[in-house]
């Protein structure tokens, strides 16, 4: 098998993953009451403080990861599933809409807003750090630390 047929199911992965986000993220709908109780359950109050700020789309796209994330992971920390709840939460630096996103994601980081949409993890982090997160979730949201693999999963599932 070449490198490149190697290389055709990962891209068909981030293809799907990406057309499905897409997709999900058209709604504008909040999360439910649940989900935000839930979220509520598990976030420190600098950490839910940074969580509002994120669009309905993406907070209840933070849900439905970070419940997965603890399905592929049942003894996560509080500290971890709040980094699993924060992963995305240096897009808020972006200014990017859905729309914004996909030409960010086709084109790269050509101006200051897509680079801040390529760089939301390490943005994120520092959000985190600032808003007085634990180190683990500081890490997980930066894509470092023991939980990232299962983030990471639940995040493209």
């Amino acid at each position: 098998m070449s490198d490149t047929d190697q290389r055709r199911p990962n891209l068909l992965v981030k293809a799907w993953h990406l057309v499905a986000r897409f997709v999900t993220s058209l709604p504008p709908t909040p999360p439910s009451v649940d989900d935000e109780v839930w979220v509520d359950d598990h976030l420190l109050a600098g950490e839910r403080a940074l969580w509002v700020q994120l669009s309905n789309q993406d907070r209840r796209h933070s849900v439905a990861v970070a419940r997965r994330f603890v399905v592929a992971r049942p003894a996560a920390t509080r500290a971890e599933i709040a980094g699993a709840i924060l992963h995305d939460v240096g897009k808020i630096e972006c200014g990017l809409g859905t729309f914004g996103r996909v030409v960010a994601t086709l084109v790269g980081p050509r101006t200051a807003a897509f680079r801040a949409y390529h760089d939301h993890e390490e943005i994120g982090a520092a959000m985190a750090r600032a808003a007085g997160s634990r180190p683990a979730t500081v890490d997980l949201i930066a894509q470092r630390g023991p939980a990232f693999a299962a983030l990471n999963r639940s995040d493209h599932a």
